[in-house]
């Protein structure tokens, strides 16, 4: 494969993008036909060649976070670009993990019989080659790649920039992978340049080669995606989660749930970005939580109403209600009840992740049947909106579109289907 945009001196990127979707496509029809041992084995293989490279991975990661430092790129992106040891393992468990999954491809999603005699089947099938176009986050590499081969599908990878180094040397442990069990090593192949044109080669379809575009990023690239995409997109633009803490939230439980889904991870898209507690015990919650929240390093941006109580808090902008901080940063608003919290999270909200904390289970399932956001949690976390977490194996991204795929997009989202009708004869008249 061709290392870098330095040795592309003699050859375009269109032409270096065509072949890669030509080579992606002859793989994808060998897919579709692989039997579930032969997709296992090589997801065992994989998960082991992962292990082996680790010492090589980390090299590259260091060299990509050399520069990713030099550059003054700020904490919460040097964190989503850091690889370690057991971040390694848990990629090579991931992998592991997608192999004990059932395989998606062959599945009977329904079946009837009609009058005439003839049995119709919807068959679940690959999609064909699924590009993922991912910015410096290196484990998506691995996840991407074994989503895509236990659905049957051909993964094409555009990696970030910053992390070009890191998913080469993932990508070939991938491909090793691949070659030891038998099947097409350009079932999982990297975009092999960092030149930004090649996104839109991938955008445009590369000829046809490519069935969807799923996007990883943040704004700026998933906003380019669904503008200049010419297939299909499965994506999220923002992920603005909130958590509401209700009147008939027990305190302690609302602590320890607030300040894991905003700093656990701030960096990833399910972590929290406003909080709203219920006027109804603003006066014995609101300063808990908060204090909390600074505890653990976090800047509040507070309402006018907040910070009455919160006087040392920043003052809320109106752009801070709509904003992704993937950062150590929440803002927080008073409202009237669940009502008041649903109206919020409906107007300011990207329709990602939003969870509510009560013992009131008549407030909790309004809350989750009134709220149109992809993922809805009662009583826990924001950050468990991941497809690994809910027992998918991983997951390329999370959709919070409403066609075909929605919330984690895992490998039973990664098939479409086709109908088989088997007959005796029959003709219609």
């Amino acid at each position: 494969m061709v290392a870098d945009t330095d040795t592309l001196r003699d050859v375009s990127v269109e032409t270096v993008m065509d072949d890669l979707g030509r080579r992606a496509r002859v793989a994808a029809r060998a897919l579709a036909l692989a039997p579930t041992a032969a997709k296992n084995a090589a997801l065992a293989a994989m998960a082991d060649e992962i292990r082996a490279a680790a010492p090589a991975i980390l090299a590259a990661n260091a060299a990509d976070l050399a520069d990713a430092r030099a550059k003054g790129l700020i904490a919460s992106f040097i964190d989503r670009l850091t690889l370690t040891g057991p971040r390694i393992a848990a990629m090579a468990e991931g992998l592991t993990a997608v192999a004990a999954l059932p395989d998606p491809v062959g599945r009977v999603l329904a079946a009837w019989d009609r009058p005439n005699g003839l049995k119709i089947e919807r068959v679940a099938t690959p999609i064909g080659v699924i590009g993922i176009v991912y910015e410096s986050r290196p484990n998506v590499t691995a996840d991407a790649g074994a989503l895509c081969l236990k659905s049957g599908n051909a993964a094409l990878l555009r990696g970030g920039s910053d992390g070009f180094r890191s998913s080469g040397a993932i990508v070939a442990a991938l491909r090793r992978g691949l070659a030891t069990a038998g099947l097409p090593e350009d079932a999982i192949q990297l975009v092999p340049t960092r030149d930004r044109a090649a996104v839109g080669a991938m955008l445009a379809g590369l000829s046809g080669n490519i069935d969807v575009i799923v996007p990883r990023g943040g704004k700026s690239l998933v906003a380019r995606v669904q503008q200049d995409a010419r297939v299909p997109v499965f994506s999220h633009l923002e992920g603005i989660c909130h958590v509401y803490v209700d009147a008939a939230a027990d305190l302690a439980m609302a602590v320890r749930i607030v300040v894991n889904a905003k700093m656990r991870r701030t960096g990833i898209c399910g972590a929290a970005e406003t909080l709203l507690v219920d006027r109804a015990c603003a006066a014995t919650h609101l300063v808990p939580i908060v204090d909390a929240l600074k505890a653990a390093g976090c800047e509040i941006r507070a309402s006018a109403e907040v910070r009455k109580l919160v006087p040392d808090a920043v003052p809320a902008t109106a752009a801070d209600w709509s904003t992704e901080y993937l950062d150590a940063i929440i803002s927080v608003a008073l409202v009237d009840g669940v009502g008041g919290a649903i109206r919020h999270i409906e107007t300011h909200g990207s329709h990602h992740t939003e969870a509510i904390v009560t013992e009131d289970p008549a407030a909790a399932e309004r809350f989750l049947n009134e709220i149109d956001s992809a993922i809805l949690l009662w009583n826990a976390s924001t950050q468990f909106a991941d497809g690994g977490e809910f027992g998918m194996g991983g997951e390329i991204g999370i959709a919070t579109g409403k066609m075909h795929a929605r919330g984690p997009v895992g490998v039973d989202q990664l098939v479409s289907f086709k109908y088989q009708v088997r007959g005796t004869g029959q003709t219609r008249p």
